[in-house]
């Protein structure tokens, strides 16, 4: 298991950060360039979560992204062809006082360890 920490202060509002992760229409390969319309599957939506399928160089992964707290956008793998559950990441925006933002990330890889999964039908 490889988990990755990210932290980055930056000068743009929490709303900049907040907003592009849960935007799940065919535009948001104009914001994520591994991200291709053709490639991205929206299973079920709610107010503040959603269940998608994404395929990004031929890694295909299910996530549950959960936003009910809108400094944690949680993203947590419910199915791929490379990663286990365990899999996923954690966003987390802390306003500052100067309008910027600090943005931190916790990025957690498991490897699936039994056998890989083809396209789900």
């Amino acid at each position: 298991m490889t988990t990755i920490y990210v932290t980055q202060p930056t000068t743009a509002t929490h709303a900049d950060f907040v907003a592009p992760p849960t935007d799940l229409r065919p535009c948001r390969s104009e914001l994520f360039v591994t991200s291709s319309a053709e490639y991205l599957t929206v299973q079920e939506r709610g107010p503040r979560q959603a269940d998608v399928t994404e395929v990004s160089g031929g890694v295909w992964e299910r996530l549950h992204y959960n936003w009910t707290d809108p400094e944690n956008i949680v993203l947590t793998t419910t199915e791929s062809n490379l990663w286990s559950g365990a899999s996923g990441c954690t966003y987390t925006f802390t306003p500052r006082a100067d309008d910027g933002t600090d943005v931190h990330a916790v990025v957690v890889v498991r490897a699936r360890t039994s056998g890989a999964r083809s396209w789900p039908a």
